[in-house]
């Protein structure tokens, strides 16, 4: 089988990069014109025809957004990850209160809906995490609900947590590897003959989303822009609710003195807090007016006061 010539594999690469910023229905349109142009003036056999129709079909599908359905599915199956990895805490009342703070916490948030509802669980282990994957599922560690020394700081630490679901940090991050994979399998494709095993690494792209962010949440963390972008949503939900902004920063203060350098934790998937209490400094967050009720720390400590 005969390889593209480098200027044929050139203008269809780019067009299918111009495809990918057009959109799904342009992606398919510019493979049955160009595909069927070519193969007319025998630049490019049957088979590479095909071919390239298969390859812009899946870049067509990496450039779609994932259904509210997909998104859900993800999740789960990503939550079932988490919970075969750290261990569920069965103690109702600190899942309940886990829960029900939560539930108010999403309802101000700009995403106060999702396909299967948020829900929230305590996760029993030390270490100092939390995770929050497409869809809605949160975990808290023990090891995170310890260096909250009220509930204004619990509600910081899930409001952050809705405020990645509700950025669609966790789905951004597979779509974007998605896409670049997509396109070098097509640079690829492009340049050489077309065959079995890039198609099946193009393939296996897809295949693998659940992996990347599971990779993404317990091996590498977010970026600090998506981290910063997680902060503010909090402080703008913890405001709506009535809840200290500062609670944020104040949590972060006591979790850099809990943290080990080197350890599986946010130590190491996170931003410092020093440079997160910068950035939450600098959005001109504001003391509330008033004391926090007494009712609210008796709760929060009947709740989690033997985690």
């Amino acid at each position: 089988m005969r390889s593209l010539p480098c200027k044929t594999a050139a203008r269809l690469l780019l067009a299918a990069a111009f495809a990918m910023a057009c959109g799904c229905a342009a992606v398919d349109e510019l493979a049955k014109v160009g595909t069927a142009v070519a193969e007319s003036q025998g630049k490019i056999s049957k088979e590479q025809s095909q071919s390239i129709t298969r390859s812009t079909g899946a870049l067509a599908k990496a450039a779609e957004d994932f259904t509210p359905e997909q998104e859900y599915y993800i999740g789960r199956s990503v939550g079932a990850v988490i919970v075969n990895r750290y261990r569920p805490y069965r103690e109702d009342q600190a899942n309940g209160y886990l829960n029900l703070l939560g539930q108010a916490l999403a309802q101000a948030s700009d995403r106060p809906e999702t396909f299967g509802g948020y829900h929230f669980l305590v996760l029993d282990s030390d270490e100092i995490n939390a995770f929050a994957t497409p869809g809605g599922l949160i975990f808290i560690s023990r090891g995170m609900l310890r260096c909250c020394k009220n509930e204004d700081e619990v509600a910081a630490v899930l409001a952050h947590e809705i405020s990645h679901v509700q950025l669609r940090h966790g789905i951004q991050s597979i779509e974007q590897s998605r896409k670049t994979e997509a396109l070098k399998v097509l640079a690829v494709e492009g340049t050489k003959t077309f065959g079995g095993k890039e198609l099946a690494d193009l393939t296996k792209t897809f295949e693998s989303s659940i992996g990347d962010i599971t990779s993404t949440l317990i091996n590498n963390g977010y970026s600090r822009a998506f981290e910063r972008e997680a902060d503010a949503a909090a402080v703008r939900i913890l405001s709506r609710v009535g809840y200290d902004p500062n609670a944020l920063a104040a949590m972060l203060r006591e979790m850099g003195k809990r943290l080990k350098p080197g350890g599986a934790d946010f130590a190491k998937t996170h931003p410092s807090p020093a440079s997160r209490i910068e950035d939450i400094s600098s959005m001109g967050v504001r003391k509330p007016s008033s004391p926090a009720p007494a009712a609210r720390q008796a709760r929060f400590q009947r709740a989690l006061g033997g985690v």
